[in-house]
């Protein structure tokens, strides 16, 4: 029996979801999400026959990763790479290697889309590189396939660096195993405002808009796909009678592009009497009234939604396709039915003056949504924005302090305002945002608990003194 470990280095604490790479530590209302790539890929290799362990670095203070290599004396080490800490995670396969130096190591992420074949010439210590949705290229080498055969992998052959052919696009996602989350302790991914313990439902991948700034696409396709409402039922299930779960995140790159789809989810959750509450994300272009209020009497108690700027002619350089009033309309109906409302908007896009980000941050205080991040725009590779940056000297990839602290501090300047400008009103943007006496008072009137009073009293200071 092969024994596989899994982990998320032990680098800065990260969210590590494909197209989210987010750091936790600057963000005001960003729990840490349990590690569900390594989840499903655990779930896979135990159909393998495998002997699985799982370990989140990030969260799970007091362990030592040479210890437990030593403890567990693992035949392959899965490590998720995430472009924003990619320095501090390679080193996580530089330990393996101390240890073991015949241990087999896999590297997965974004960052391998575009950068392998120069990783894997770079750092030896690193075997194989599944570049794209890793479950199905995973499950391939720990059944023993042949290197060669295997889509969707760039490893060593005789010293010379062979990629194979992409993986095409996994169309049937109920096919896959739940996440095997008896791995993972539940209680380290809890709600920031309850402090109750949440999943992650991944209920669908693909997107048909290819945002500037946005891995979406890049990551998981054009093409939305979907899982049945009854395998995500039956998921929901074991969550609740399993891990005694009953706060979900609904996860997908554009959960409400397909009205059916969202309308029979809703439907069959209502007629499972799961009663269960969960948040999911959409655009501000695909809910309307009838949506809204079904989703509400679902369990939907929050919607994400990027609006990205307060600026039209931001949101159409940006391809975008929406317009400021989708916004206003639709964060006024979430609150008529009572879902609350967590809205992302993006301040140093390449064509902002000061002026399109007073903008923003002004068009975010008239929405008045319920919890907002600023973040700053941050370049992924492959992305257009990646692109356009080279073309326009805006900066140098991978140069020092690129990723200095990534969605907080700029990468990059625009056109016309420095990065240290663009960090100064991102934190402006913040504090004007989340210490208004009248925002104050009505988080206040919401507590209904010590824990939740004690979690947004940590959220209210990491704002007060952010650096």
């Amino acid at each position: 029996m092969k024994k596989v470990f899994l982990i998320y280095p032990p680098s800065p604490k990260m969210n590590r979801m494909p197209r989210c790479q987010q750091p936790i530590k600057e963000l005001v209302v960003l729990p840490p999400l349990p590690p569900l790539d390594l989840m499903y890929c655990a779930a896979i290799a135990k159909q393998n026959n495998c002997e699985c362990k799982i370990k989140d670095y990030s969260v799970e203070n007091g362990t030592d990763l040479k210890e437990d290599l030593k403890d567990f004396n693992p035949d392959i080490v899965f490590i998720n790479v995430a472009t924003t800490t990619f320095d501090s995670d390679i080193k996580a396969f530089e330990t393996v290697k101390s240890v073991n130096p015949d241990i087999l190591t896999i590297a997965s992420g974004p960052h391998f889309l575009l950068f392998n074949e120069e990783i894997l010439k770079k750092y030896p210590s690193v075997d194989l590189i599944i570049r794209g949705e890793p479950e199905l290229t995973f499950g391939e080498i720990v059944s023993g396939k042949s290197l060669e055969e295997i889509d969707g992998l760039t490893y060593r052959q005789n010293s010379e660096i062979k990629s194979n052919k992409d993986r095409a696009y996994n169309e049937n996602l109920d096919e896959l195993p739940f996440p095997a989350r008896e791995l993972v302790d539940s209680n380290l991914y809890v709600r920031p405002d309850n402090g109750e313990k949440q999943a992650i439902i991944r209920v669908g991948a693909g997107c048909p808009h290819h945002c500037f700034f946005c891995l979406a696409t890049v990551v998981s396709g054009n093409k939305t796909r979907v899982r049945s409402p009854e395998n995500i039922i039956a998921e929901i299930r074991e969550c609740r009678e399993k891990y005694g779960i009953e706060n979900f995140i609904f996860w997908s790159d554009i959960f409400s592009f397909d009205k059916k789809w969202v309308h029979s989810l809703c439907k069959s959750i209502i007629d499972s009497q799961l009663n269960i509450f969960w948040s999911a994300n959409s655009r501000v272009d695909t809910l309307d009234e009838e949506t809204v209020k079904l989703m509400y009497s679902a369990g939907c108690r929050l919607i994400s939604m990027g609006i990205e700027s307060g600026s039209q002619e931001i949101l159409d350089k940006t391809g975008k396709g929406i317009k400021t009033e989708d916004a206003v309309k639709t964060v006024n109906l979430c609150k008529k039915y009572k879902i609350k409302v967590f809205a992302y908007f993006i301040l140093g896009l390449p064509w902002e003056t000061e002026n399109h980000i007073r903008e923003t941050i002004d068009f975010s205080l008239k929405l008045e949504p319920d919890y907002v991040n600023y973040y700053t725009a941050t370049v992924f590779p492959k992305t257009k924005f990646y692109y356009y940056m080279q073309e326009n000297n805006l900066g140098e990839f991978g140069g020092e302090d690129f990723y200095k602290s990534p969605y907080y501090y700029p990468c990059v300047p625009t056109h016309y305002i420095s990065k240290e400008r663009i960090k100064e009103l991102h934190k402006y943007a913040v504090r004007k945002f989340y210490l208004r006496p009248s925002y104050i008072l009505k988080k206040l009137s919401e507590i209904k608990s010590f824990t939740q009073f004690k979690n947004y009293f940590r959220a209210g200071l990491s704002v007060l003194f952010k650096k």
